[in-house]
């Protein structure tokens, strides 16, 4: 009993898979996510007040999604702060929409999204905004050009803010396989 073509292609594909995975996932072992120090920036107890796009902040051609991804989990009462520069000659607009819903973010549909942030209101300080909603997500996008900064697929991203725990001790989020994590309720 030998192979057939079929059966012989059908493992080559196997094989390719497996090994597209594993290298898109290097330095993700043992559950590690980017943060690899044993607590992350968002594991507090109380809100916090987060940069989107940290020092890069709202601007065209950084991959936020990526950014909400090495940033979450986001808890309810976290404040996301959005700044970008005015509109100048030589920089392009931006604003924030908060969209509806998963087709609208898909589609960077913005007829039925909410303004909360036109071009000037992320000068400064920025302007803030409360993540009120628990285990529902908040579809955000830039609205500017017809979408266009939405569409190219960078600037947008959503979250999904989860209640904080108030009871548990600040505890390493993430491990390597050097670190074993015993947890315990605390006493009453």
């Amino acid at each position: 009993m030998g192979f057939t073509l079929a059966q012989g292609l059908m493992l080559v594909l196997l094989i390719a898979s497996t090994m597209a995975v594993s290298t898109a996932n290097k330095g993700w072992q043992f559950g590690n996510w980017p943060y690899r120090g044993p607590y992350h920036p968002n594991n507090t107890q109380t809100s916090n007040g987060i940069i989107v796009g940290d020092s890069y902040h709202w601007n065209f051609g950084f991959n936020y999604t990526d950014w909400a991804i090495k940033h979450g989990p986001f808890y309810l009462n976290d404040t996301l702060v959005f700044k970008y520069d005015p509109p100048t000659p030589k920089t392009f607009p931006h604003s924030v929409y908060l969209l509806p819903n998963l087709r609208s973010f898909i589609k960077c549909d913005l007829k039925n999204a909410k303004k909360l942030g036109n071009v000037t209101q992320g000068a400064g300080e920025g302007f803030k905004f409360v993540l009120k909603r628990p285990w529902q997500p908040h579809y955000f996008a830039c609205g500017e050009r017809n979408g266009f900064h939405c569409m190219n697929g960078t600037m947008k991203f959503f979250v999904m803010p989860i209640f904080r725990c108030i009871s548990c001790a600040a505890v390493p989020t993430f491990l390597d396989s050097t670190q074993f994590l015993l947890v315990y309720p605390p006493e009453p």
